[in-house]
């Protein structure tokens, strides 16, 4: 099994986990950690490990998704993700959007979490579109 973290600047990781909550309902294997200004650096640092070491409890990986590459959240996951010592192994995407989030439902009962890591951003890929104007026109035939 995968288990999630949403790692953001602010409150957006929390905002997003509400929003995906409303939807699915609640989200045992979704964790969210923020960066603000009052903790700083060294406080997400720790809340980061803690919260880590919850969802790695009874899991196979966890897929760490961030706002935006090379920020603090990115850069505190990578250090996890790329040390020997951390267990279970840790992949990070960066760029969270809700239907990423909401997609990880499909790659939970992956066993690796570099492959689910892919499969989700596969699965987003065709998310992210831009809105053209339909220039179909009907035909009077049914």
């Amino acid at each position: 099994m995968i288990s999630v973290i949403v790692a953001s600047h602010g409150p957006l990781a929390c905002a997003l986990l509400e929003s995906a909550k409303m939807v699915y309902g609640e989200l045992p294997h979704v964790h969210s950690v923020t960066l603000d200004e009052t903790a700083g650096i060294e406080g997400f640092r720790q809340e980061f490990a803690r919260t880590l070491a919850s969802a790695s409890k009874g899991a196979d990986g966890v897929l760490v998704l961030c706002d935006m590459q090379s920020g603090t959240p990115w850069n505190v996951a990578c250090e996890h993700a790329f040390s020997p010592q951390t267990t279970p192994p840790v992949a990070v995407l960066a760029g969270v959007n809700f239907p990423m989030l909401l997609q990880t439902d499909d790659i939970l009962a992956l066993r690796d979490v570099h492959a689910a890591a892919a499969q989700l951003l596969e699965l987003t890929r065709p998310t992210l579109v831009i809105a053209a104007p339909v220039s179909v026109t009907q035909s009077d035939d049914f």
